[in-house]
Formats: structure tokens, sequence, C-alpha cells
């Protein structure tokens, strides 16, 4: 996980991320053919990047209709995040390093993870 400051571009940051986990973890990312990403993504660069990291494609998705509807694969993020507020650690920037940050969120999803496991 990257945790960076807020006006660092995405598509940078995810490039970064991704080949980050190239090095440390590729055996994660053998069967990723596609990636679902939002506008924020989209680009023939980022696009090419993903392929020549892992040989995946990318599909942006996005609003097609001016009313409110759900998003497939979208939500499953969204829904996560507000897990994430529903720490009061995670729900306003209180830390001042960004590795508190990122410990904090690993903290919280073991937590979320484990009490679905004990379900």
């Amino acid at each position: 996980m990257i945790v960076s400051e807020g006006n660092a571009p995405e598509r940078v940051l995810a490039a970064y991320a991704l080949m980050e986990l190239v090095e440390e973890r590729p055996e994660l990312l053998e069967k990723v053919e596609v990636m679902w990403v939002d506008s924020g993504y989209d680009g023939d660069k980022f696009a090419l990047a993903v392929w020549l990291m892992i040989q995946a494609d990318v599909e942006v998705i996005r609003r097609t209709d001016k009313e409110f509807k759900v998003l497939p694969k979208r939500w499953v993020v969204e829904r996560t995040f507000a897990w994430f507020n529903q720490y009061r650690r995670l729900s306003k920037d209180y830390e001042r390093l960004p590795e508190m940050s990122e410990a904090a969120i690993y903290a919280v999803m073991t937590r979320i993870m484990l009490r679905r496991l004990a379900i």
C-alpha cells in the first residue's frame, strides 16, 4: 500500500504501486487480465504502463447517465472506504506521518476481516 500526499498525480502513484507489487509479490498478479479503474486513471499512457508491467487491460468505469446509478465494481471500493470511516482514527487525518496512516489502515482492515471470519 502506498500512502502519499493528496496533490500527487493518481496515475503516477498507481503505476508506482503496481511496479512495487510486481517486484515484491509477482504471484498475486499472474492471473490478472483486466484492471478496473475510475476516470481519474483514464489515458493511453497509464494503460500502456499497466500492459507493460502485468499484461492486463485497463477498463475505465465511468458514468453514462446524468441520474445516480450504482456503478459496477466501483461500489466495492466505496464500501471499503465507508467501513474505514466507522473508525474514529481513520475518519479524520490525525497522523503526521504517512507510515502511521498506513499502519492504521492495516490494523482496521485486519480487524474487519477477523470479525467477518468469526461470524
